[in-house]
């Protein structure tokens, strides 16, 4: 089948130096942000995946110019005014973080506006981000599933909100809702990815901080401009991770990864791996406009051990659990996950389906709503058949599939190829540069 990889045997040893494609994360708030300026932006290394361009279509019927050259990306915008007198169709096809940033950008826009996305984000929850987008005083034809029509406000006000989930997305929204107030509009927000504020400071837009330990609290004041954004995009971490697995997983082998994002709110993945027994370095570290680059050296680990994983990690890993579940797998003892609810409310429900393919692998487990337990067995290898299909062209499913097939052995048959462009259109010739 043209749309279904095979893998019949583990990976050899190696060691190699790769680097991997932009952060998903800042390309897209990236192109967003751009369309708001009238000067021309320009950002190297941008993702160039199905998220990422879907990103770019949508700022496109929005009135923004983009082009691209040989190895970057120029945006020249609409500033903050949109003029629209007809009615716009938005698809933010797969990608929540566009479908749900996307409406924070449109509240001053008083035409109707349609968002659409794929079968799987039109499941996802958007009354997250609809109702504090109605504080301002935005309407919606219903709350909580794509399709939705908006119609924004010429005056938006601004609001207190207070963000419970620890979500990013819905942060980000409100913050990008918050520019085109009158005015301060104040955030309460369990911890999360904080990539929205640094980029916000390095933009000189008003923006105070208070760190608390177990929320932030963040006020930003509206704007009536906003300056161009230069920036070289690093690689992204959660792209990196399944490298990171598939690295401490093999016999004898070492890689390095050049220039990745390591923004304290998404190294949760390294925390919690450092805690099982990995050996992972940072190393060359320096910072680019607020975020904090590294190269980052893995090597093999023999005597990995299970972890009953603290849930202050949950936020910031929260994208790279299936693959830290492979390493709980190899892992001598029981490891105990919990507070994960949010997995479900991804792509595909990750929590279910990381049970399904532990069980398929011969891993016992036992999950709940919210949590998943893993006994773990450092002898594990797999001899049978495993396919992998149905799972609403999850990437990170793929991608952990084949990291497991890779990393244990099998005869692997995996679906949906295709998922892999959403995130990441190049995780094949990665691996494929990693077995030369």
């Amino acid at each position: 089948m043209k749309n279904q990889l095979n893998i019949d045997k583990k990976i050899n040893s190696f060691k190699k130096t790769i680097s991997v494609e932009g952060d998903k994360s800042l390309s897209i708030r990236w192109v967003l942000l751009s369309s708001l300026s009238k000067k021309k932006s320009t950002s190297y290394n941008l993702l160039k995946s199905e998220d990422v361009l879907s990103a770019i279509s949508c700022i496109e019927k929005l009135g923004a110019k983009v082009r691209f050259l040989k190895n970057k990306c120029e945006i020249t915008g609409t500033g903050f005014n949109l003029n629209i007198n007809k009615k716009i169709i938005l698809n933010a096809g797969n990608s929540g973080t566009l479908g749900r940033l996307i409406l924070g950008l449109l509240i001053n826009t008083t035409n109707k506006i349609e968002l659409r996305g794929d079968k799987s984000l039109s499941k996802r929850d958007f009354s997250r981000v609809t109702a504090p987008l109605e504080k301002f005083g935005a309407k919606f034809n219903k709350k909580k599933n794509l399709p939705l029509i908006m119609q924004g406000l010429t005056n938006p006000r601004p609001i207190n909100y207070l963000e419970k989930k620890g979500s990013a997305q819905c942060k980000t929204t409100v913050m990008l809702a918050a520019l085109k107030s009158n005015g301060f509009t104040k955030i309460k927000a369990k911890k999360s990815r904080n990539h929205t504020e640094l980029l916000f400071k390095h933009l000189n837009i008003p923006i105070q901080i208070k760190n608390k330990k177990n929320y932030d609290i963040i006020k930003v004041k509206g704007v009536k401009k906003l300056n161009p954004i230069n920036y070289k995009i690093p690689g992204d971490i959660s792209s990196c991770a399944f490298f990171i697995v598939l690295t401490l997983l093999s016999k004898k082998s070492k890689l390095l990864i050049k220039s990745i994002n390591i923004n304290p709110s998404r190294i949760g993945i390294i925390k919690i791996l450092k805690k099982m027994g990995a050996e992972i370095k940072f190393i060359n570290q320096k910072t680019y406009k607020g975020e904090k680059i590294s190269d980052i050296l893995v090597k093999s680990s023999k005597n990995l051990k299970s972890i009953n994983c603290p849930i202050k990690y949950n936020s910031s890993a929260i994208d790279e659990f299936l693959i830290i579940f492979l390493v709980a797998a190899k892992s001598k003892g029981i490891s105990f996950f919990k507070n994960l609810s949010e997995l479900n409310q991804k792509e595909s429900p990750r929590l279910v389906w990381a049970s399904k393919i532990l069980n398929l692998m011969g891993v016992k487990n036992v999950v709940t709503k919210s949590s998943l337990k893993i006994f773990g067995n450092p002898n594990l290898t797999i001899n049978k058949e495993i396919v992998i299909k149905d799972f609403y062209k999850d990437h990170r499913i793929f991608m952990m599939s084949v990291i497991a097939a890779l990393s244990f052995g099998g005869k692997w048959k995996i679906h949906d190829i295709d998922s892999i462009k959403t995130s990441f259109p190049k995780f094949l010739e990665k691996i494929r540069e990693i077995k030369r």
